[in-house]
């Protein structure tokens, strides 16, 4: 029997089980912009809407010296910066980092590797000011995470939540929560094939060499199909020698920031990332 994290969290999931037809991209992504909607609208601040580079981005300005460049999740097809504005403006209030949130090209309208080379232009753009880390969810952590070994900068950190680090998702955690645990990995499989037609050619963050990667701070679900990705990546970086804190939230699903304001489980969770998040900052 699943245990979750508390009541809410199951509500939560039941919630989402409801049978229906398979959407289409543009109505799969109404609803995402839906429920950015119906979120809290996040701690006060000006951002500011701009292009650096190429590549549309929303900057949530602070007083630290580090910018934080932040990729959504969303399975390479959903997400942009509306739907993650209140991760955002959270992230940059409990860091007092600039947070720049990337507007990165997506599937099927752009295949790899057009998100990283978004990322890698603003990765870029944002060094100019000072010292960077890298940030992402889900998917978004995939290309955050590419794009650190690429960079042509140095970067002081990589933050991922929930990652997803395994594009042929065989790891057992796939099979174990991959159906009715808000991330159905059939689903999931189809969004990688838009975005990775050969996803065997790319780079395999549970393969390539790591050495001389930036100190990571990982958080997992319990009950999320990626959470075993995620955890051989930290052990990874561990063997290469980089510095990696994980934390395995146990009874949440994937991506648990995104709900946090529906379940107090989620909350604690995400507030955790966030103090973590604020000390290998500093």
């Amino acid at each position: 029997m699943t245990i979750f994290a508390d009541e809410a969290v199951e509500r939560f999931v039941l919630g989402l089980r409801a049978p229906g037809p398979k959407p289409s991209v543009a109505r799969m992504r109404e609803g995402a912009a839906q429920r950015a909607r119906e979120r809290p609208p996040g701690p006060p601040m000006a951002v500011e809407d701009r292009v650096a580079g190429h590549v549309p981005v929303r900057v949530y300005p602070q007083e630290g010296r580090t910018r934080i460049v932040y990729l959504h999740g969303g399975g390479f097809v959903l997400g942009d910066l509306d739907t993650h504005d209140l991760v955002c403006r959270r992230l940059a209030a409990a860091t007092g980092a600039t947070v720049v949130a990337v507007g990165y090209r997506r599937a099927p309208e752009h295949a790899y590797p057009a998100a990283v080379e978004d990322a890698l232009a603003v990765l870029g753009w944002a060094a100019e000011a000072g010292p960077v880390a890298v940030a992402g969810d889900s998917a978004g952590a995939f290309v955050a995470v590419l794009a650190a070994r690429r960079a042509a900068v140095p970067l002081v950190a990589q933050l991922l939540v929930c990652p997803l680090l395994d594009l042929a998702l065989t790891q057992p955690s796939a099979d174990e929560f991959g159906l009715g645990y808000t991330l159905d990995v059939p689903e999931l499989r189809e969004w990688i094939s838009w975005w990775a037609p050969e996803p065997q050619a790319l780079p395999n963050p549970l393969r390539f060499p790591l050495e001389g990667m930036p100190p990571a701070l990982i958080v997992a679900a319990g009950l999320d199909p990626l959470r075993d990705g995620a955890v051989a990546y930290a052990e990874r970086l561990r063997g290469a020698g980089v510095p990696a804190t994980l934390h395995v939230e146990a009874g949440l699903v994937h991506n648990h920031p995104m709900y946090a304001h529906l379940a107090p489980a989620a909350e604690r969770a995400y507030a955790r990332f966030l103090t973590d998040a604020a000390a290998i900052l500093r």
